[in-house]
């Protein structure tokens, strides 16, 4: 597919291009790798619908029934609207820390793409990208039949979705090319990404809302690269307000920049795996 002895290129442009140029791969590695996940299961790929499903019902028996918890947005909220609350929270928070957690061991699972074929390297980390996407997708359905079923009908913003979430996308492929990178030099590059995931969760409004905090601890909390996209989705699923563009349009020039840092840091680093390995 390329020489693997030529200069590679990093700008903004050869990024987009690498992209554009592997889709067929890398919707036909997606696909292989979504399947490949339920591979040996009796229920297949159905799992990726029934775990979500469940999940969501637990979230909403133990706080609706045990913990009888509310997010304090009026008097008129119902007593499931925790649950799905904080399931955004939770499917936000799920994708940042799938495709985060996986990268450190992407490039040390395809070790016979590095040794014995001519491979463009680069597209692991946005296909490991697109599976999480793809089991995203699934968790946002199962939501939106749920918001359905508890309130009887969609806020039409919920179209905003996808713009909302794709500065987080943008934000998580250049991390998803970093990490990949330093976990082929740097083994304990995937033990720190799961503690580092787990305190995220914690520190970003998943299971409360901003406004529960003090208002001197507000501006660390924004600090987190998932408060602002969590707060922007719960807007367009739940509230049915039209998103921050401004905000967004902020965060999508920094993710872009962190993308682009990350893909030349995957090119420049990348001729040094197949010592390592």
């Amino acid at each position: 597919m390329s020489n693997p002895h030529k200069m590679l290129p990093f700008s903004p442009l050869a990024l987009i291009r690498n992209i554009w140029g592997f889709r067929p791969l890398i919707l036909q590695m997606t696909k292989r790798e979504v399947v490949g996940r339920y591979k040996g299961s009796t229920m297949g790929l159905a799992w990726s619908f029934l775990n979500p499903l469940f999940m969501l019902i637990v979230y909403t028996f133990v706080f609706s029934v045990v913990f009888k918890a509310r997010w304090s947005v009026g008097g008129d909220e119902s007593r499931t609207q925790f649950a799905v609350i904080l399931f955004v929270g939770m499917i936000v928070h799920g994708f940042f820390a799938e495709v985060v957690n996986r990268a450190p061991q992407i490039i040390l699972g395809n070790t016979n793409y590095v040794k014995k074929v001519v491979f463009p390297l680069e597209t692991l980390p946005v296909i490991s990208l697109c599976a999480a996407l793809f089991h995203t997708s699934i968790s946002v359905i199962v939501l939106l039949c749920a918001f359905f079923l508890f309130n009887g009908f969609l806020h039409w913003t919920i179209v905003f979705l996808p713009l909302v979430l794709l500065p987080l996308v943008i934000f998580c492929l250049g991390l998803g090319w970093i990490l990949a990178s330093l976990g082929v030099y740097i083994r304990d590059v995937g033990q720190t990404t799961v503690i580092i995931t787990t305190v995220m969760m914690f520190l970003s409004p998943v299971f409360f809302p901003i406004t529960a905090l003090p208002e001197k601890y507000r501006v660390w909390i924004m600090l987190n690269p998932l408060t602002f996209i969590i707060e922007q989705s719960r807007n367009v699923l739940i509230w049915g307000r039209v998103p921050d563009w401004l905000g967004l349009g902020i965060y999508t020039l920094a993710a872009s920049v962190v993308a682009w840092l990350g893909f030349v840091f995957f090119q420049k680093t990348r001729k040094g795996f197949a010592d390592v390995l």
